[in-house]
């Protein structure tokens, strides 16, 4: 009997709910091509409205009343869909921020009925369902009586569903800093700080969990999932190369606990994963962007092991209150979700040119 496959893997997941390493994936993705650009090397120099996926404490640095960010890309040839959405507003000393994330999958064909109990086959049965994962990101940042310093913190809430048949509610908590000494800016990113708890519940009926049977699958529970808490580091520093021309460097040092991960540095308790991320401006105005990331142990062909890495390129512009970024990047078989092309958009909305 044929499963639609697509299910089998999403259900098949589920039922290793228990491997916190690969708990809500899609937030671990990104926002913004200009960080994609850079192989996601940011959170020590962000500060836009992105700032609330990556390090809240940037939205202090936000440069107008009020932004406004949207993203949209498609992974493995269109079939996933991946958007993202936010807005951040700054007063004197605080700053707000709320973002929208949504990866899913639509129009999957269930044909868990399509053949029933005495093997008749009706394709009428064949219904469509959507995998989706959601994610509703509530920031705050405020400044503390620190010369330098910022700070940050993230409320998750999560909502991740497969058609009618399961779905589970998460929530957790991220705080960041930012400090600036001497030119110099350092960022630190602490995601899931309490680790961050889904909740699944499933619906299967009968005829569903026979064809699991049939398959091979097991039937999934009730259960609830774990993703552990993850340490981003980060330092950049700008500088003039000639007149009206700037060069932004930034590295990060991602730091997971959940045990070994094929990284550059890695071990039973911690793995290390730097990234690198380079951006060249003109007045302000026009970027060029790269950047490296995946640096990984592989065995080529004849089982010697090579070092291999994801190299990250994109452009920008800054149009009055819009802003247009552009990344082109090249994960291979190595990422988390295939991707090639990403546009994001940013909106300036001040309020004293508004009513001029």
């Amino acid at each position: 009997m044929f499963l639609s496959g697509f299910a089998i893997l999403l259900f098949s997941n589920n039922s290793f709910a228990q491997a916190p390493k690969y708990s809500n994936e899609f937030l671990a993705i990104g926002t913004g091509a200009r960080a994609f650009a850079m192989s996601n090397s940011c959170v020590a120099s962000v500060s836009d409205v992105t700032s609330g996926y990556w390090n809240p404490a940037g939205l202090l640095s936000l440069n107008t009343d009020l932004q406004i960010g949207l993203m949209h890309s498609e992974y493995f040839a269109g079939i996933a869909k991946y958007d993202y959405g936010s807005l951040a507003k700054k007063s004197d000393s605080s700053a707000i921020g709320f973002s929208f994330i949504r990866f899913g999958v639509d129009n999957i064909p269930n044909t868990t009925e399509l053949i029933d109990a005495d093997g008749n086959v009706d394709y009428d049965k064949i219904t469509q369902f959507s995998a989706a994962d959601y994610g509703f990101l509530f920031s705050y940042a405020r400044t503390p009586n620190i010369k330098g310093l910022k700070i940050g913190a993230n409320v998750k809430v999560i909502r991740r569903i497969v058609g009618d048949f399961a779905g589970a509610w998460g929530f957790g908590l991220d705080a960041g800093a930012q400090y600036e000494i001497k030119g110099w800016h350092l960022g630190a990113m602490a995601r899931d700080i309490t680790s961050t708890f889904n909740a699944w519940s499933f619906n299967l009926s009968e005829q569903m969990k026979n064809a699991f049977y049939a398959t091979g699958n097991e039937i999934p529970e009730n259960s609830v999932e774990v993703t552990l808490p993850r340490l981003i580091l980060g330092a950049a520093k700008k500088i003039d190369i000639v007149k009206d021309i700037t060069m932004l460097g930034e590295i990060n040092t991602d730091l997971t606990f959940d045990g070994m991960r094929n990284v550059a540095i890695k071990s039973d308790y911690v793995s290390v994963d730097p990234h690198f991320g380079l951006e060249f401006g003109y007045k302000g105005i026009a970027f060029i962007r790269g950047g490296v990331m995946n640096i990984q142990q592989e065995k080529d062909i004849t089982g010697k092991n090579t070092t291999s890495m994801q190299p990250n390129f994109g452009v920008g512009v800054k149009i009055k209150q819009l802003s247009i970024d552009y990344a082109r990047t090249d994960l291979g078989d190595r990422s988390i979700a295939l991707y090639s092309h990403v546009f994001s958009l940013k909106l300036d909305i001040n309020k004293k040119a508004a009513t001029q």
